[in-house]
């Protein structure tokens, strides 16, 4: 077992959102599981904290202020570092239209809040292994 925890403990994901309250949430479902995680107030914050170290997934929000989801998923993908990472929508959003613009921008996946923490660690683990 012990290996399956090494190889995630070297995984890094940035969680991008305007709330506090989900920034903590998110962060704490998952350092429990084990991975590392930064946290970023909006886009332009989230772009920051990537220039200064990268992240191994990006888990945002959509609707934020400076720079919402949508722009920080066109930002990202044009850096060469971030260009195939795993990129998640965490938001309130559910209709098909906002999910249509944001895999066409170059989401990965879409979680719809409030989450369950299970829910969570499932797709972080589909995508990070």
């Amino acid at each position: 077992m012990g290996r399956g925890v090494s190889k995630v403990m070297g995984k890094t994901i940035l969680t991008v959102d305007d709330s506090a309250s989900i920034r903590q949430m998110v962060a704490f479902t998952l350092e429990s599981a084990g991975y590392q995680v930064k946290t970023a107030v909006d886009g332009k914050d989230a772009l920051d904290k990537l220039g200064a170290g990268g992240a191994d997934m990006i888990i945002t929000d959509l609707n934020m202020p400076n720079m919402d989801g949508l722009q920080l998923i066109t930002e990202v993908r044009k850096l060469p570092s971030h260009k195939f990472s795993p990129i998640i929508f965490l938001t309130t959003e559910s209709e098909e239209s906002k999910k249509a613009q944001a895999k066409a921008a170059g989401a990965s996946g879409w979680i719809v809040k409030p989450f369950q923490q299970d829910q969570l660690l499932a797709v972080v683990k589909k995508f990070l292994g």
